[in-house]
């Protein structure tokens, strides 16, 4: 149970069993209020307290500044309802910062620089489905919070077959800039040309709602994602889609810390193991339905070089 904090008044009475009743009250209430338990260990603060110092080196004080690219529904989106970014990555990152005492300060910005941008000092942190890679893991660090693998969205009832992106040579496909898939088209795409084949024909986007565009529109047969978007895509547009084959390349994603920020890396990772530990993790999990992504209670894993 969460604990509160809770302002009591004092009362005073002459009746010396109103006043036992009173104290067996307070007693009451305390026990409610998350006071040790029996096991001797307690429970989790109320995440809007804070429970972790927050870093000294913030870009605002009081503002957890977050690099994002808002265009990768479920992990992030701008709500047009609001023009406020929601989704799995964004609840997390509020946790996070809720946990320092701060306030998560969602920038948007493209995908294929927001590294380099974080190097820069542009921002904080970023959480944006970033997968680890050992390229990337020379300028970041990481601290993981999913466990993603990679799958093909085609047309309705996959008429071409296509099962694996060895079955993409010569055919048009699309993906989102600057991503893991992007790179592993390309890999897959000189394989056909080694093999004799024709290359695969890659249209890259900035946007990746644009990228499922270029498949509704058969100017591609295929695209290629991080596997919760081929299911969200395939759930959000019922009988125009199908998922092609089976997830590949399952690893880590992590939200990015700035290399030799170990006041950063600090309090993001102990805030995200009192997620998991609270079970507030998982119940963004169950939110936005990445069941087979999460990683387990026990897993203290971190990414550093």
């Amino acid at each position: 149970m969460e604990a509160f904090t809770r302002k009591r008044e004092n009362r005073h009475t002459s009746k010396g069993i109103l006043f036992v009743g009173i104290l067996v009250l307070l007693a009451m209430l305390l026990a409610a209020c998350g006071g040790t338990t029996a096991s001797g260990t307690t429970p989790t603060a109320n995440p809007a307290t804070p429970t972790i110092a927050a870093p000294t080196n913030l870009i605002t004080p009081g503002t957890l500044t977050v690099g994002s690219d808002t265009t990768y529904p479920p992990f992030e989106s701008i709500d047009p309802a609001t023009g406020q970014a929601i989704g799995f990555d964004v609840d997390l990152i509020k946790a996070v910062a809720a946990r320092m005492g701060l306030q998560a300060k969602i920038v948007t910005t493209k995908f294929d620089t927001i590294i380099d941008d974080l190097a820069a000092g542009r921002f904080d942190v970023v959480i944006s489905a970033v997968s680890v890679t050992p390229d990337r893991q020379k300028k970041v660090d990481f601290v993981p919070y999913l466990n993603v693998g990679e799958s093909l969205l085609v047309q309705a009832g996959n008429p071409l077959n296509l099962k694996s992106t060895a079955d993409l040579c010569g055919k048009n496909v699309g993906v989102q800039t600057g991503t893991t898939e992007q790179i592993d088209l390309q890999t897959a795409s000189d394989a056909c040309v080694k093999a004799g084949k024709s290359a695969i024909n890659v249209t890259v986007l900035q946007d990746q709602t644009a990228v499922i565009q270029l498949l509704a529109s058969n100017r591609v047969v295929a695209t290629y994602q991080d596997s919760p978007l081929t299911d969200y895509y395939n759930k959000l547009n019922p009988g125009q889609f199908s998922v092609g084959g089976s997830v590949v390349n399952a690893g880590p994603e992590g939200i990015v810390v700035r290399k030799g920020n170990t006041s950063m890396f600090n309090a993001v990772q102990t805030a995200f193991n009192q997620l998991k530990t609270s079970g507030v993790y998982h119940s963004l999990i169950q939110k936005w339905g990445f069941t087979s992504e999460e990683i387990s209670l026990i897993d203290r894993q971190t990414i550093t070089t």
